[in-house]
């Protein structure tokens, strides 16, 4: 039976392989873009324990989250409880996002801002860089070795970070290969997209210590953000349980805090 990231990243792919674009051409305005921000020395030299805040619309496994959500207006909000990156989500059809929703929360604030998105061609790495993010997303389920080198590389020249996703032991493995020095752990089951909450501690033992450490996916609390600090993460990446608060500013500053 195909899982939910089966059946998403088989519209990417689609998508992609009708895509007839110049690599070159894209890869030349990319370059010609403004400096990026720098999204893991953020996270790296964050005091205590970094946030990276997320805007997104809705979910596959959630449904409509906050389909209304002001970007800009929410960067802001973030931005003043102490926030060290954002997160924006740019695909359409199953998050709500797009590319817009990235270019107007990046430029209502300073913070590095990571493209969350499905990641499954060169194509994919200039885009994020033309529209403005700072730090890509690589999902080692989702790629084979060679993309995921060749993306990696290519996202690394034109001056981005890459937040590289495992989810067990065996994708750690996979990130170290291609030299990733900042590696998430989504606690999300691929399968069932339910939470694992032992999974980040878990995984998080087979990093070596100087790899930049963000977990991601079911932090939902200050105690949670507590927890994974305490298991030698840098950054927790936060989604539902911002953009569902009453008072986004105080939810970020808390977990900051704790």
């Amino acid at each position: 039976m195909a899982t939910y990231l089966d059946k998403i990243l088989l519209h990417h792919r689609t998508v992609a392989a009708e895509d007839t674009r110049s690599l070159d051409s894209l890869i030349t305005t990319a370059r010609s873009g403004p400096p990026r921000r720098g999204f893991r020395d953020a996270v790296l030299h964050c005091s205590g324990l970094g946030v990276i805040s997320e805007i997104k619309r809705r979910s596959p496994s959630k449904g409509e989250l906050n389909p209304g959500i002001d970007p800009s207006r929410w960067a802001l909000a973030y931005a003043a409880g102490g926030a060290t990156c954002l997160s924006v989500l740019t695909d359409t059809p199953h998050f709500g996002g797009s590319a817009e929703d990235l270019m107007a929360a990046r430029a209502g604030v300073d913070l590095p801002v990571l493209r969350k998105d499905f990641t499954v061609s060169a194509r994919d790495v200039a885009d994020a860089c033309v529209m403005g993010a700072d730090a890509v997303l690589l999902i080692v389920a989702a790629l084979d070795d060679h993309e995921l080198t060749d993306f990696h590389q290519l996202a690394l020249e034109l001056g981005m970070d890459v937040l590289v996703e495992t989810h067990d032991e065996a994708e750690v493995e996979r990130a170290m290969a291609i030299g990733a020095t900042m590696v998430g752990v989504n606690q999300r089951d691929l399968v069932t997209f339910e939470v694992d909450t032992e999974r980040a501690i878990r995984v998080g033992r087979s990093l070596p210590a100087d790899v930049v450490r963000v977990a991601e996916s079911g932090v939902r609390s200050a105690d949670d953000a507590r927890t994974l600090h305490e298991a030698g993460y840098h950054a927790v990446l936060v989604g539902e349980a911002l953009v569902r608060s009453g008072d986004p500013t105080g939810a970020v500053a808390a977990m900051r805090a704790m």
